[in-house]
């Protein structure tokens, strides 16, 4: 999760530094690589592990299917996090900072819904 949360700070940080050098901007796009590698293969696993489980136990339940399209919607966004470093680290424009700031919190509001779908199973 805490990839979800800081691959798009990176990139707020990437739109910021405009008029610093250039090796301050590699050394944000080397860190968002790593990250982005690093939380791809993290996130992957434990959305196939809890995949198995979900199929393993026969968990049944409306709250568990909107729980897992709720992570499957976080992990469409962390691909598309991905895809922004890319075109970044390519040269191609990234969104203003201020729209980065306002899209880095929604994996705070998805968290929170899944926490509580996960804890009051209400329906």
């Amino acid at each position: 999760m805490a990839t979800v949360f800081y691959l798009p700070r990176i990139l707020v940080n990437v739109t910021e530094v405009a008029n610093e050098p250039v090796a301050v901007r590699d050394r944000l796009h080397l860190m968002g690589r790593r990250l982005y590698k690093f939380g791809h293969s993290m996130f992957g696993m434990a959305f196939l592990f809890g995949l198995v489980l979900w199929l393993y136990f026969h968990i049944a339940g409306g709250w568990l299917h909107a729980k897992l399209a709720l992570v499957a919607l976080m992990l469409a966004y962390f691909i598309w996090t991905g895809r922004l470093l890319k075109r970044s680290v390519a040269g191609g424009t990234l969104p203003s900072g201020k729209t980065l700031r306002l899209l880095n919190e929604l994996p705070v509001l998805v968290l929170l819904a899944i926490v509580f779908l996960v804890v009051a199973k209400p329906f």
